[in-house]
Formats: structure tokens, sequence, C-alpha cells
């Protein structure tokens, strides 16, 4: 089964270009376009695609917008946001909303690929370089009051150290080949961890251990 792909721009020629790229690979379609944020909600509906890559500044409705709106529905595809780095904050607003991870506009056909699969696959694509820098911005910049800690006593000193490694970018196998365990008991861990967290996905775990201080900026 191919992975299904809705894109979201406002510049024909990036949806054009990103399009070619990801059908030039043998596993991923792109079964859809949208020039506005309003068009990938209905794309999103209709066509229900399992990524949507969506840019953050777009007409009728941001990429924001478009996102919270996407992820409020169940069996919501992952959303991957297309961005540079002055749009920092946008992004992390983005991560709040619901995404499932960014990437920059100016990757690679290959990284392009690889972050589709990652997302589609239910994974938040953070990795460990971009990600240390762009929180890093956001805590330089001051971030969102932080969310009450007192949720993160409920965790296990296994669970903890679990969200440490995954807000650091690492995946299950990278977190199961660290702590020399299987990767299928990382992957339980991680679903305790959000239920005893009440989040809905690993990316708001990834921003709520940021938020909580439990992992520090370039730590």
């Amino acid at each position: 089964m191919s992975i299904r792909v809705v894109i979201a721009d406002d510049q024909g020629m990036v949806r054009s270009g990103f399009s070619i790229l990801l059908n030039a690979q043998p596993d991923i379609e792109v079964v859809g376009e949208a020039g506005n944020g309003e068009e990938a909600v209905h794309k999103a509906a209709g066509l229900r695609p399992d990524v949507v890559l969506m840019d953050v500044r777009m007409p009728v409705l941001d990429g924001l917008a478009a996102t919270r709106r996407i992820t409020e529905r169940p069996g919501h595809p992952g959303i991957l946001v297309l961005t540079t780095f002055d749009l920092d904050d946008y992004v992390y607003e983005a991560l709040r909303a619901g995404a499932s991870g960014f990437l920059l506009k100016d990757a690679s056909a290959g990284e392009l690929a690889d972050a589709v699969r990652v997302v589609a696959a239910g994974e938040a694509l953070l990795a460990p370089t971009v990600t240390r820098r762009l929180i890093a911005e956001f805590a330089r910049m001051g971030a969102p009051k932080a969310p009450d800690r007192r949720r993160l006593e409920g965790l296990t000193d296994r669970e903890t150290e679990v969200l440490g490694l995954v807000a650091r970018g690492l995946s299950n196998a990278e977190v199961a080949e660290r702590l020399v365990v299987a990767e299928q008991t990382v992957k339980t861990h991680v679903g305790r961890i959000l239920m005893k967290l009440e989040l809905r996905d690993r990316t708001q775990a990834v921003v709520y251990a940021y938020e909580t201080g439990l992992v520090r900026p370039g730590g």
C-alpha cells in the first residue's frame, strides 16, 4: 500500500516540485494538492491521506488553523509542517496544534521522502540537531506557560527516562537500543506515558517534556 499524501502550499511551483519528488518514490503517492488552508482541511477529509505536507503561511486559512481543524477529527492524517528557520515561532505553535513534525523547505528529495515515511508510521519527526536549535530559540523568546509538572510524578523512573529520550528525537528503535530493551517494550512505555500525561500523541509528549523542563534546550 502506498503512503497517500496531500500537499498544501500557496505556491504552485512548490507543490509541483514536491509532487514530482514524492511520486518518484515507489511507496508514496500524491493524491491531492491544496493552495490554502481551507482547501487542505477539505482535501484531508475527502481524500483521507496518510500525511499532509502543510505550509504555514497561506491565504484564506493559515497552516496553523488548518492543522488544528484537521487534528480535531478522529483518525486524522499526520501533519508534516513545511518551514524555514525564520518561522521558528510558527513551527512551535504548529507542534502544539497537533502537527507530527516539521521539515525545512530546502530538504533534499531523500529527506522529504524519509520524513513522509516517518510521519506515516506515527512517529514524531523531530531530528535532534534541528529540534534543539528550534527549541533553544523558543526558550529565548519565552515559551508559553508551562503545564502542571505534577503529572510527571505519576511516571515511573523508566517512563521518565523514555520520555526524555523521545524528546531528544530518538525513535523507538533507538530508545530500545540505548536502554537495551525490546522495541515493543518502548512502544508500551510510550503508550503509558501518553495515557498518564493525558496527551494525544508522541509529538505532544515531546512538547510537554520541553515545556515542563524535563528536557532542557541544548541539553
